[in-house]
Order: C-alpha cells, then structure tokens, then sequence
C-alpha cells in the first residue's frame, strides 16, 4: 500500500534542498533549529550537507553538521560530501567537513581516491594537516 507524500511535505523538502544548494546557511540552520531531519535525503540518497558541499557552501555544511548532520553519509551512489567536494576543489568545505568529522577514507571512490584521481595533491595534504 503506497502513500501520496502531502504536497506540502514535498514543496518544504524542495525549498530546504534548494536552500543547501544555494548556500543558504541560517535558512537552513533555522529550519533544522523547527525539526527538519539534518540527515534529510532526497529520491538520490543526497543529503542536505551533500549539496551544499558540492555547490561550494562551507558555512551551510558548517551549519547543517552542527545540527547533527552525518558529514559521512553516501549518497546511493556510494559518495561521501568529502569526496564531491574534493572532486569539485572546495577547500573551505573540505575544511568545514573535515572539521565535522568527515573521514577521507569513507565513500566509493573515497575523497583520497578521488583526490588522486584526479591530481590534486594540493587537497591530500588537507587530510594529515587538517
């Protein structure tokens, strides 16, 4: 038995994930301050924090992971926000995650993986020297 999600549901879940690829870090804060899920996924398993890590948002990862957000949490693809925002050469959100917690080794390719992948050495010494 198969239940419509209420539109209203849907339209909150579509600003909130709008409002992390944006970077909208105290809109988010605030709703997650209301009781939106830190861990909130969308129909691809990426979380809040992982679109705002790949947009290049470090203060709304700052913020989602100090709500409780899981700075590890792969999307159904096995992909970690560490290693989407290595791929993407986020500095500050790597920091931000790695401040939050995140494991380099975590995710398939891990953000160490990726970082090798593709030639970003630069971003592998953020992993020993925080």
């Amino acid at each position: 038995m198969s239940e419509t999600p209420d539109p209203e549901v849907v339209e909150l879940a579509s600003k909130v994930f709008d409002l992390a690829r944006a970077g909208g870090a105290a809109a988010l804060a605030a709703y997650l301050d209301a009781g939106v899920p830190a861990n909130l996924t969308n129909d691809r398993g990426d979380t809040l924090v992982m679109l705002a890590a790949y947009h290049g948002h470090a203060a709304a990862v700052a913020a989602l992971l100090e709500r409780g957000a899981d700075a590890d949490r792969a999307n159904d693809r096995g992909q970690t926000p560490l290693a989407g925002a290595v791929f993407k050469g986020e500095e500050d959100v790597i920091r931000a995650l790695l401040a939050g917690g995140a494991n380099p080794e975590s995710g398939t390719p891990s953000a160490v993986d990726t970082a090798r992948m593709f030639g970003k050495a630069e971003l592998l010494e953020l992993f020993t020297t925080g």
